[in-house]
């Protein structure tokens, strides 16, 4: 019976197929902006220039998968950034200036992320603090810790170990790194967790009614906090591939990344009302920002003007996700 009840919770915004009909508009205006791009520059549609794109997105649209889990639960990460950069730096100094084995440094800085999702999960759980001001809070916490911890300059000199990732895979004549295929594969891991087992399942039911869901015996306080924690274990993993990337731990990464994953999940699809998404959405809109901005950049549009379209797109997106909110 309980079962039953969970499914009609979920019934109205789970997604059954790979992608519902809410990403398939995401995903329209992604195929009409390469169209576009394609029209303005011949180097657009290059295997070497969407490699690049991917390459691009690949930190951001990490971030976006532990976004998205949270925002479907009808919460928000504002510190998701600074958490990153914490791991970043913490992996990086650990094996460079302390000497630890690479392999070490990365478990403890992912951990140390995942820490720090826990305590987001704890103090939404156990003391009841709404998500926006505790991750507000871990957000400044976090920026404090990695200035402090780097003494605000960035490391360098990583061993080879860190920076694998950050190795090209050639891909019909492209090169494509390893971390955008790390990237990829936790989407596809995700998206099935959340489709295809109970906990996913529960994930949907607390963001589309926490008491509702909380009355047919799911145990919402520990959902909540598998969610947080989960979303930090990502963090650390996006911190991984943004040394790889750059090669560098760097103390001022990701101090945009909270708005930029929250923009790629409200583009993909996903209510901010909770409930109704699906991440693989999330993954279509990282390739929106990114596709306008690598399209502009080849255009020669200057970067205020990148920001001046990509905040319309985020303030269409929210307008058609409120418009739909209420007809539900």
């Amino acid at each position: 019976m309980p079962g039953e009840i969970v499914k009609s919770l979920t019934r109205a915004h789970w997604p059954t197929g790979f992608l519902p009909l809410s990403s398939l508009g995401p995903l329209a205006a992604l195929l009409l902006a390469c169209l576009f791009f394609s029209t303005q520059s011949d180097r657009f549609l290059s295997l070497q220039n969407f490699s690049l794109i991917l390459q691009q997105v690949m930190v951001v649209g990490t971030i976006a998968i532990g976004q998205t889990l949270i925002i479907l639960t009808a919460g928000i990460d504002l510190s998701c950034g600074a958490i990153m950069a914490l791991a970043n730096v913490a992996m990086a100094k650990f094996a460079v200036q302390y000497g630890w084995d690479p392999y070490l440094a990365i478990v403890v800085g992912i951990a140390l992320s995942t820490g720090f999702g826990m305590i987001n999960g704890l103090l939404v759980t156990k003391a009841r603090l709404p998500s926006f001001i505790v991750t507000l809070a871990t957000l400044n916490i976090a920026f404090a810790f990695t200035q402090i911890f780097s003494g605000a300059e960035t490391i360098t000199n990583l061993p080879p170990a860190m920076t694998a990732l950050g190795n090209p895979l050639m891909v019909f004549g492209a090169p494509v790194l390893w971390g955008s295929l790390v990237m990829l594969g936790l989407y596809l891991l995700t998206w099935w967790v959340l489709r295809d087992t109970a906990p996913g399942r529960h994930v949907y039911a607390v963001g589309n009614n926490i008491e509702s869901a909380r009355l047919t015996g799911i145990a919402t306080n520990r959902v909540l906090l598998g969610v947080y924690t989960a979303a930090g274990l990502l963090y650390g993993i996006a911190a991984l591939l943004s040394v790889a990337r750059t090669g560098v731990g760097d103390p001022q990464a990701g101090q945009t990344d909270n708005l930029a994953s929250i923009t790629a999940v409200v583009l993909g699809g996903t209510s901010l009302f909770g409930g109704r998404g699906v991440v693989l959405g999330s993954l279509v809109g990282a390739l929106i920002v990114g596709v306008f901005v690598n399209g502009l950049t080849l255009m020669g549009v200057q970067s205020v003007y990148q920001m001046l379209i990509t905040g319309i797109l985020v303030l269409l997106a929210v307008a058609t996700d409120q418009m739909v909110h209420k007809r539900r």
